[in-house]
């Protein structure tokens, strides 16, 4: 059987300022410097048919967080002339605040979710405020009330849910974490989420601090390279470089990259550099 050749893009909305210390479990780094986060969503696209991983945040929940929100993610999809309503599918790759918010916006699509992941965050585990911290109780409440509409697919571990797509339990970070591996023009890619925040994470060993199991975190990253046909096959969740390493949509505007398209040659290779905003926000 033939592979779909799947397009994928990463669309940042928001971004926030941390330091490299912030971002691994390893000892205080005498050469730590800045080292900021930014968030995306991305979007599988196979002739009409549009798969949407992950829904990011609103503007209430940035400024609740002391995030700087550069633009809706659900809104933005039309740069790549993507309305809402076009969007069947969502895949959730875990339900934090950062991965699972504007739900309400896509009130038809139907969400596909690691059951362990809907367990996790309703079970007792939320009673920790460690644990709780980067889940939002509504956003987890709009999830179940898609279980009561019928519109939740729930998956038990790596799992086939289209020609060329794959879904891949890794835990660690949360109970249900999965990945998403797509087949593409240039073989499969695997969009980590948070299996692995910034390259670093799983290039050094050296995993997040926000984690459930650091053992799961830690075999997470073998798992990632077993599936992806190169370690530049892998796409981290948060990492600014990816908007240096790939390809721009829009000549100029790096908000959104082509993930499907082979890193740049001349792309930046360091580990504790972000790339320049291409607009204020």
């Amino acid at each position: 059987m033939t592979l779909p050749n799947h397009e994928v893009y990463a669309l940042r909305y928001a971004t926030v300022a941390r330091r490299r210390s912030q971002n691994f479990i390893t000892p205080p780094d005498p050469h730590d410097g800045p080292m900021p986060m930014d968030y995306f969503v991305w979007v599988i696209r196979h002739d009409k048919r549009v798969w949407l991983v992950d829904t990011g945040f609103n503007e209430a929940a940035a400024q609740a967080r002391g995030r700087e929100f550069l633009r809706c993610p659900i809104d933005a999809l039309h740069t790549l002339g993507i309305a809402p309503a076009d969007i069947q599918d969502v895949i959730v790759t875990h339900l934090h605040y950062d991965h699972a918010g504007n739900i309400r916006k896509l009130p038809r699509a139907r969400l596909h979710l690691q059951e362990s992941e809907l367990h996790y965050a309703c079970g007792c585990n939320m009673r920790f405020d460690m644990l709780r911290h980067a889940y939002a109780v509504e956003d987890v409440v709009d999830v179940v009330r898609g279980v009561y509409d019928k519109r939740v697919a729930f998956y038990h571990g790596h799992d086939k849910i289209a020609p060329g797509l794959q879904l891949l339990h890794i835990g660690g970070h949360t109970q249900g974490l999965q990945a998403v591996r797509v087949h593409t023009a240039r073989g499969w890619v695997v969009l980590a989420s948070d299996a692995s925040h910034y390259y670093d994470n799983m290039g050094l060993d050296a995993p997040f601090p926000i984690v459930l199991n650091v053992a799961d975190m830690l075999a997470g990253y073998d798992t990632l390279l077993k599936f992806a046909d190169s370690p530049d096959h892998i796409v981290p969740g948060h990492d600014p470089l990816v908007r240096v390493r790939y390809p721009a949509v829009v000549q100029g505007n790096a908000e959104i990259v082509a993930l499907h398209q082979a890193p740049l040659r001349n792309a930046e290779s360091g580990t504790n550099c972000a790339p320049a905003s291409s607009e204020s926000g």
